[in-house]
């Protein structure tokens, strides 16, 4: 493998030499005919023209650790570069996809607190783009770190969580590569820890006990230069970091030149060439100079000097330059200018959250491919380590970094309730996968979180029957018109037991209960009305009426509700329960009639309300009417 490694830097040293050769005389016989080209006026790659001596150089950085340290740790840039990704990959965890119980999951969430495990994950992140590639060991007490780890052996307290090592404290066994079929194909099947590690020197470490991340992908042959490790993001991004750092630093000591004064001193040239004494008070001169207009304005002159005044240094476009290299810094680490340099947004509307949603959709791409296995792997350890097993179907789901305001969050939870208990009311889900519904949606809006798996085994995951389908005593639908043929009951219908009945009879009563409350609630609501209308009338007269006592009739379909004067009002619903039969009149568009009679001077005067509502209770039209 390390011949194979030198064999490739050879020929890589070779490409770039003949490329350089190339380059010299390029095109110099024969035009391109795959691209624009106008020889006459020297346009085009091929042309003779400085465009056509343009080439890509090799300068691999990531194999000069010291001065990646230097910029990682001189450059805010270059900081930032490194570390912002690494910190919202890992900022917000993950949730726990299973029939856990909600104890057990915050144990091992507290478990993962404990150990460290997102900070040395974020850590690791952070060295594998700074240098191209770093591991994170999964200490496990007892067990060789040699050997294959097999998860499902950890016991109680036995994983005591991650260290990190960058690639240049391992060396991976170039000569020593995974055969086996499957995603680590190819990879170092063993890391030995080099010296100056902090620990573990000298120990060799299975595959199976790291975590492996690297920077940017590499082609095969790239990959064998770099002992199979990728390639550091800070190498691709080295020319526009110099550029925007040049273009600031340059910008910042135009500032110490924002104006220029030409000082005119006779013979001067002759001074500077005597040196000594002259020279010597020529500066203290000019140091006086200086001082005095500082201090009090004031400029002293000899009679024979002039002084010139002063020329300012036009600032202008300085500010839109700067910020297109930090626009191209942006491009090259696909981070927004908004979370790269906390700059805020600019335009009409603009808010960023446009920016922000697609960088956050490239975090989640970034931990779906090169973080889920490993995690999955570290979060059973952390429940084999807390005594937990984990059920079938255990998997994680990444927080999202967009995070919905306590207000949104209430208002979805309010909708997907809303939805669920319809469908359920409509027989459309059982009350078992409402519940799994609810459950299923606390991950977005946070309520519905301890609802069980026990509750949910508990609820019931039938369809309940619609009331048509209701079957009374003796096997017959209710509703059945009196004296109708009996329908031929079928072996289903026959098997049917005695608190299957009494179950449908129970939850039909239930049902005629709860519409005779909602009568009633609508039943207190006209009931006001016709207290507004009574206040209305009464607010129209200048003299004393006398106002005789009213009643309020109220339909609902076939359902009726009388308020009588002076008396809490009453709720009349046609329910009859016989056996299992139980009837509940539909209730049709509700129409509330309010009758008021009022004697004005001796003169009868009658004043009548008409509302009309919708299915759901809203009232849709209101008519007043006054009749002498």
């Amino acid at each position: 493998m390390r011949g194979a490694a030198l064999d490739a830097r050879r020929a890589d040293a070779r490409a770039r030499k003949e490329a350089s050769k190339a380059t010299v005389a390029k095109f110099a016989d024969a035009a391109t005919s795959d691209s624009f080209v106008n020889f006459q006026h020297k346009l085009g790659i091929g042309a003779d023209n400085p465009l056509s001596s343009a080439t890509y150089g090799f300068n691999p950085i990531t194999r000069i650790r010291t001065l990646l340290e230097w910029i990682h740790r001189g450059s805010w840039l270059g900081g930032v570069a490194v570390d912002i990704i690494a910190e919202d990959m890992t900022k917000m965890g993950v949730e726990l996809q299973s029939d856990l119980d909600p104890g057990d999951i915050r144990k091992i969430e507290e478990l993962a607190v404990a150990l460290r495990v997102w900070p040395n994950s974020c850590s690791t992140v952070k060295w594998a783009r700074l240098f191209g590639g770093a591991i994170a060991v999964m200490l496990v007490e007892g067990q060789k770190l040699d050997t294959q780890l097999r998860v499902e052996t950890i016991g109680r307290d036995q994983f005591k969580g991650l260290f990190v090592l960058d690639r240049w404290q391992v060396e991976p066994s170039l000569n020593n590569l995974v055969q086996d079929l499957g995603p680590d194909l190819g990879l170092p099947k063993f890391y030995r820890v080099l010296a100056d590690a902090p620990a573990l020197f000298g120990q060799k470490i299975h595959h199976s006990r790291v975590m492996r991340l690297q920077g940017i992908e590499l082609s095969y042959y790239q990959r064998l230069i770099e002992q199979l490790w990728g390639e550091s993001e800070i190498e691709r991004l080295y020319d526009r970091m110099v550029a925007f750092d040049s273009t600031t630093t340059g910008a910042a000591q135009l500032a110490y030149k924002a104006y220029l004064r030409t000082f005119q001193i006779e013979g001067l040239r002759d001074i500077i060439a005597a040196g000594g004494k002259p020279l010597e008070g020529l500066l203290r001169y000019v140091d006086m100079f200086r001082r005095f207009q500082t201090m009090e304005g004031m400029t002293l002159l000899d009679i024979k000097d002039k002084f010139e005044g002063t020329e300012r240094t036009v600032f202008a476009g300085l500010a839109d330059l700067m910020i297109a290299f930090a626009q191209q810094v942006a491009g090259a680490l696909q981070i927004p200018l908004v979370r790269l340099l906390g700059q805020a947004p600019a335009g009409l509307n603009s808010t960023g959250e446009s920016d922000l949603r697609t960088y956050y959709d490239n975090i989640k791409a970034r931990q779906e491919t090169s973080f889920r296995v490993p995690m999955t792997r570290i979060y059973r350890a952390l429940a084999g380590s807390a005594g937990i097993k984990l059920p079938d179907g255990f998997w994680i789901q990444f927080r999202s970094l967009w995070q919905l305001q306590e207000k949104e969050k209430a208002e979805i939870a309010e909708i997907d309730g809303r939805t669920i208990a319809a469908a359920e009311e409509r027989s459309f889900m059982s009350q078992a996968t409402a519940m799994r519904e609810l459950k299923q949606s606390s991950h977005v809006t946070g309520r519905f979180s301890n609802i069980t798996d026990a509750e949910i085994a508990e609820a019931d995951d039938e369809l309940a029957p619609r009331g048509e389908e209701v079957l009374g005593p003796d096997g017959e639908p209710i509703g059945t018109p009196a004296g109708a043929p009996p329908k031929k009951k079928t072996n289903g219908a026959a098997e049917h037991a005695d608190d299957g009945v009494t179950a449908v009879r129970d939850a039909a009563v239930r049902d005629a209960l709860q519409r005779a409350q909602d009568a009633n609630a609508k039943a207190m609501d006209s009931l006001a009305a016709s207290n507004r209308v009574l206040a209305d009338a009464l607010s129209r007269q200048r003299e004393p009426i006398v106002v005789p006592p009213a009643a309020v009739t109220v339909h609902e379909g076939d359902m009726r509700v009388e308020v009588q004067p002076a008396a809490a009002p009453e709720v009349k619903v046609p329910v009859t329960v016989e056996g299992a039969q139980v009837h509940v009149a539909p209730a049709a568009a509700p129409r509330v009639e309010v009758p008021v009679s009022l004697t004005v001077k001796g003169h009868p005067k009658s004043t009548r309300e008409t509302i009309k509502r919708d299915g759901a209770g809203e009232i849709i039209e209101r008519n007043i009417e006054h009749k002498e």
